[in-house]
């Protein structure tokens, strides 16, 4: 049997701690990409990598490719929780800081250009789903993996079931918007999700959702 190396078997213990923590499989993947990308930068493994290591791959998506600050603050996420959790070096985590976010107005639509847009759609999917997203405040993912069976008309919410942060909770309905989902449901005829993907009635992934609302 082949023996691993100090590098498959950081990444291994990783793959094996990042679930036990209860991070989500989307964050599993992303921090063993950024981790991987670490190391291939330097063609080392992380353990024999140092402190100015670690300041200049933080100075290279800045200076080099231009990824945006958010994109850094995931990246810095990772090899926190790989020198930190993994390999036992807590001593190195002011090594690793957070860079700063500059804080931008969002660009906010007025009622009227929310009428327009909802109105101009082609069918009543592409009505349905930015109608609940602006009356609800859902994520796109969330609205993805909303069931019928999570829509309470007696009540007037709708359950979010493990939504960001892997929590639960329930948003107000509208009038309007229950009045558009009763005239949605008998025309789409959703059996398990809301609005169903295109394979054994599975959710809609968020990625093929984003055309219908941009």
């Amino acid at each position: 049997m082949k023996a691993l190396t100090s590098w498959e078997l950081s990444r291994q213990l990783m793959l094996d701690e990042l679930p036990r923590c209860n991070y989500s499989p989307g964050t599993v993947r992303y921090y063993i990409h950024a981790v991987t990308d670490f190391s291939k930068y330097f063609h080392r493994s992380p353990e024999r990598l140092a402190p100015s290591h670690i300041r200049e791959y933080q100075m290279h998506p800045f200076r080099d490719r231009k990824v945006p600050p958010g994109a850094i603050q995931s990246r810095c996420a990772a090899l926190r929780f790989l020198f930190v959790k993994n390999l036992r070096r807590p001593c190195l985590l002011d090594e690793i800081p957070f860079p700063k976010r500059p804080r931008k107005l969002p660009a906010v639509l007025t009622p009227d250009e929310v009428a327009k847009l909802i109105d101009s759609a082609r069918n009543l999917m592409h009505r349905t789903m930015p109608m609940t997203l602006y009356a609800t405040g859902l994520r796109r993912a969330e609205f993805c993996h909303l069931k019928v069976t999570d829509i309470d008309s007696a009540r007037m919410v709708s359950h979010v079931y493990q939504g960001k942060g892997s929590r639960d909770r329930d948003v107000p309905l509208t009038p309007k918007l229950l009045e558009n989902l009763r005239e949605y449901w008998p025309w789409m005829k959703p059996r398990a999700y809301l609005s169903p993907g295109m394979v054994n009635n599975s959710a809609l992934p968020p990625g093929a959702s984003r055309s219908y609302v941009e």
